[in-house]
């Protein structure tokens, strides 16, 4: 028997152990068995405390083989998969975008966020992994031309951006010129859709009154966008979850809205997930992780400086 044959029947063993512990009983009670030397040399028991309950909810599903590799350990990956995550500061370097991307490899998030500029590096190093690669149109302030931003929309697309997250013209919307408004979104859901990306838009509700929020909302709507976003993080303020339970009643439960802007902390985005925002936008996302996993944050490091 070759060495990848004996791999193979050695997850299939551990596969049926699974299966017929899983039943009615604990993983914890896996303890007991025999394979732990043979599956994990060194074990020290500690996966079965650590990946319990995602492991049981991946076999309810239906799940008929297990995958665990180095490193796995307490991250809440369900937690992870909600999370975009974010570098836009000006001065990130390619070292720091490839930091951001493999970070992301690492733990799951849905996406990295980052400036039109970065989009090819960002997508070469996440090719043939889960995570997206998102940027960012008419960014930040969104009073780019329409035209520009469907420009700069098929040249993001085309370079790998499989999400575009687009700010909303404020000052016409403030004037009262919704129908400006939401061509000017359609504009760029129409040339993200041509390249198979989705479209989120980005409202800045630190400058909207409530009422200019709910037109904002419908407009988006309207114009076909797949997520409304509270804010890029260069704004007066960030995400609250007042603005999100507002956004969420007026979208309704068929379109995604995605909180951003000082979300630090685990419980930040618990707030957020509870308004009812279905996607995060984070720069502290790992730290956040860490925070839901009870593990140890390093609570000396200085927090972002970009509220994104």
């Amino acid at each position: 028997m070759t060495e990848q044959q004996q791999f193979e029947a050695l997850i299939e063993a551990v596969t049926r152990e699974v299966f017929c512990y899983l039943g009615d009983r604990q993983l914890c009670e896996l303890r007991g068995l025999e394979i732990d030397e043979l599956v994990c040399p060194g074990c020290d028991q500690r996966c079965v405390e650590t990946c319990a309950e995602k492991a049981r909810k991946v076999v309810a599903a239906g799940a008929t083989r297990l995958t665990a590799g180095p490193g796995i350990s307490a991250i809440p990956v369900d937690v992870a998969a909600m999370i975009d995550h974010t570098l836009l500061k000006p001065e990130a370097s390619r070292a720091d975008i490839l930091k951001l991307c493999e970070e992301a490899r690492q733990f799951g998030f849905a996406t990295v966020v980052v400036n039109p500029t970065w989009v090819a590096t960002a997508a070469a190093a996440l090719r043939g992994t889960p995570v997206k690669v998102c940027t960012v149109v008419g960014f930040p302030l969104g009073a780019t031309l329409p035209q520009v931003k469907i420009q700069e929309t098929e040249e993001v697309v085309k370079l790998g951006a499989q999400e575009v997250d687009m700010v909303m013209n404020v000052g016409a919307l403030k004037s009262g010129e919704d129908g400006f408004v939401e061509q000017d979104i359609r504009g760029v859901v129409e040339a993200a859709r041509r390249g198979g990306a989705l479209t989120k838009v980005i409202l800045e509700t630190a400058l909207l009154t409530d009422e200019e929020k709910v037109r904002a909302c419908c407009r988006a709507q309207a114009a076909g966008a797949y997520f409304v976003k509270t804010s890029t993080g260069f704004g007066p303020g960030g995400a609250t979850a007042k603005d999100v339970e507002l956004m969420r009643l007026v979208v309704g439960p068929g379109m995604g809205v995605k909180a951003a802007g000082g979300i630090r902390t685990y419980e930040d985005l618990q707030k957020m997930l509870k308004a009812g925002a279905t996607r995060i936008g984070a720069s502290a996302s790992v730290r956040i992780l860490e925070e839901a996993a009870g593990l140890p944050v390093d609570s000396s490091a200085p927090a972002a400086v970009v509220r994104y």
